[in-house]
This record gives C-alpha cells, structure tokens and sequence, in this order.
C-alpha cells in the first residue's frame, strides 16, 4: 500500500474508496445537533465503517526513542500528561495526576527539548487537592504579559498562573466554570484580543462530578479578553443527542483563517467527530464523522515542518493497535475531505488495563523532532508511567515507500 500523489496532495490507495464512503455519509446524516445555535431533526448515522485502512509504522518496541519522565510502580500510577513546549523551542513542561483522575501535582521542566527531566518541581501545596487531567498553557494577554497556567477539576474547573515563565506557581483557584476534563486546546483569536477554551460538561449548573449528569454532554466554549485571567462568554457550541462529544482539541488550519476541532465521541456508536468554525469561534457548523484511521480518544494535533499535520490519541478503531498510543499522518485538507491520511504510527505498546492510555502531551522541536508523551503501563508487574516517544516523520516515511515497494 504505497501512498501516491494527485495534484500535489499525497493520497492513499483508498482514497477514492473513502471519498465514496463520505458521500454516502454525507447523505445518509440528517444531524440531530445544537451547534452554535443551530437545531436539526435527527441524530447521526452510525459509521458505516470502524475498520482502520491504513498502513501503519510500529515503533513501539524501539526504546531507544523513549524517554521515561515518571515511572510506574507496582505502588504508584502516573496518569493523564500534558505537556507545553516554551517560545525558545527547548524549555518544556509536563505535568500529570497520581491515581487514574487522580491528584495533581507533580510537574518537571526539561531544557534539552525532553530528551532528559529534571526532578519533580516545587508546586502550591494545594494542587494535590485538585484532580484530574492536568494541562498546561501559555496565554499572551492582550497587554503584552505572557501567563503560563495549569488548569485542572472535575466539577468545578481550576487554574494556576505563573508570570515568570514556570518558575513558580500560584496556588489554584476555581476560574467560575464547570467542567468534566480541563481543556486541552486554548487558541488566540482576533489577532490575539480574546483566547477561547474548549472542554466538555454536562449542561446542569450545579455539575458536582462526572457522575453527575450523564444525560446531557455537550462541548462549551468560554472567552477571555485578559490573557487568561478570567472566563466568559461561556456556551455550548456542540451538542449530539444520542452521542456523547467529549475532550475536544482545536487547530488552525495551515492559512490560519479557519479552527478545526476533533471530538472524541463516548457512546462508541459512532467514529470520533469534528466540526469548524469559520468566524473565529462566533459559529460552528454540524458535526461530521472522522474516519476510522482517526477515531480514538483525547486526539491533539501539531503540523510538522512540512506542513503535514500528526494527531496523536488512543486508538479505538478497529486493528491491530486498537488501545494503544498511535499518531496519525495527513494533510489538513484529508481531514475536512473525509480521506484517510497517509500511514499511522503504533508509538506505545500499553500492557495494562484496557484503554487506560492516550492522553497525550505533543510538541515539534525546531529541528524537527516530534515528542509524543503520554501514559501506558511499560511492563507487566508495574502501574503506568508517563513516558514520551520521539521520531521525525521523515525517517517514517522512508519505511512505509520501502513497505510499498516490497
């Protein structure tokens, strides 16, 4: 399976396949959604396919690209990474939970780009209060003061800042929303005005837990016009009856005039879903299925210096790597065209718990070097790690032409 070239764009020997399988997508979805305001009659038509098509490149078993941030132990569970890449294209931060959901917490710097970690840092003593799903970024005000900040909660959502870069921390404070999972993706629009939050909740104001609620999900959106001080402006922008749209993570496209934002989809009834806004986040329209080479969970994405874009998640359509950490490689354009991309990345071989992995950290170095980082039991006998893969996609692609020509 060879990928080939048409009109400039690399493509897959399913291409044409895929692009059927959409059209009849396309016309057998009558959505059933509240998006920005818009209301339709029915809901969305399960996937007519969970089979992954396309090749893929193992590299799981080649230790030598991994780098071990926190190990497991047959005591202690390092859980759901995040990571933020600094301005200066080395200084990286990753911070994490003890306990699957659990506290937060603990939180490294590493100054070569990841390759190696410092020990844990000093934080406010009440992170260890708060819990799940730690993430960190790094928001420029509109008066010019860069702010890096932790937010995590489940319930109540919290955030920590900084105003030297990382160095110290604030204890956390609740910022006034409501959330199941803090959120993954926080983007700058209007020339960097306003930066909007993506996370999903349940609709019921008096949200205590994850527990609470299950019979409503949907995806919100919250601004802020002071470099991520306060939150407002908070709605739903995404709402699928009869499916559950949660961890959504957002990306400009390659000419920045568009955000496209990748839902994971909890009900497994149908393939993750996406959706785009073309105004700066004020709408969003419909949502539509991804295909199977991209349906997992807690997907995050990053273009590579040659534009092609790397999504990486917990893989749960149907194959070979279906619960372990795996990386998609596509263009933009094969996302939003329904095509399935170009080869896919098996990064890490989870040996534990089933699906109890993939929240992932990932960020491109300035040479090139792309640095995965996630969670996975490494071996039998031990509790999760949070450990990174590192890999150029240049090399990869080396071996899925000589797969092809084999």
């Amino acid at each position: 399976m060879t990928p080939s070239t048409r009109d400039g764009t690399k493509i897959t020997m399913f291409d044409f396949r895929q692009q059927l399988r959409v059209g009849m997508l396309q016309l057998a979805m009558a959505a059933s959604i509240v998006c920005a305001g818009e209301t339709r009659a029915d809901g969305l038509t399960p996937s007519l396919s969970k089979q992954q098509p396309l090749p893929t490149v193992d590299i799981s078993a080649e230790t030598q690209r991994q780098v071990v941030i926190a190990r497991g132990t047959k005591e202690i569970y390092q859980g759901h990474p995040h990571t933020l890449l600094m301005p200066d294209g080395k200084t990286m931060f990753a911070a994490w939970t003890y306990n699957h959901g659990g506290t937060c917490g603990p939180l490294k710097r590493s100054d070569d780009g990841g390759s190696t970690w410092s020990e844990l840092l000093p934080v406010p003593e009440n992170w260890s209060k708060i819990k799940n799903c730690p993430t960190l970024h790094r928001i420029v005000g509109p008066d010019g003061v860069a702010r890096v900040f932790v937010f995590a909660g489940n319930g109540a959502m919290y955030q920590s800042v900084s105003l030297d870069e990382g160095k110290t921390f604030s204890p956390m404070k609740p910022n006034g929303l409501k959330t199941i999972v803090a959120p993954i993706s926080i983007e700058a629009v209007e020339g960097g005005k306003k930066w909007l939050m993506w996370y999903h909740r349940g609709d019921s104001d008096d949200l205590v837990d994850e527990r609470a609620d299950k019979t409503s999900r949907s995806i919100w959106q919250s601004a802020s016009t002071d470099g991520g001080l306060t939150w407002g402006d908070s709605h739903p922008v995404c709402t699928v009856p009869g499916a559950y749209p949660c961890e959504p993570a957002t990306i400009r496209s390659p000419d920045g005039k568009q955000l496209l934002m990748m839902i994971r989809e909890n009900t497994r009834k149908f393939n993750s879903l996406f959706i785009i806004s073309n105004d700066e986040g004020k709408s969003w329209s419909a949502p539509k299925e991804l295909t199977a080479s991209l349906t997992g969970d807690r997907h995050l994405m990053r273009y590579a210096p040659d534009g092609r874009m790397i999504v990486v998640f917990r893989d749960l359509a149907t194959g070979p790597t279906k619960g372990h950490f795996v990386g998609w490689v596509g263009t933009y354009e094969d996302v939003l065209a329904g095509r399935d991309g170009q080869y896919r990345i098996k990064l890490l071989h989870h040996h534990g718990r089933p699906l109890d992995t993939g929240y992932p950290g990932l960020e491109v170095l300035p040479d090139g070097t792309i640095v995965a980082t996630t969670y996975c039991q490494l071996a039998d006998g031990e509790k999760n790690s949070v450990v990174s893969v590192r890999f150029q996609l240049p090399e990869l692609n080396g071996r899925i032409d000589a797969a092809g020509a084999n």
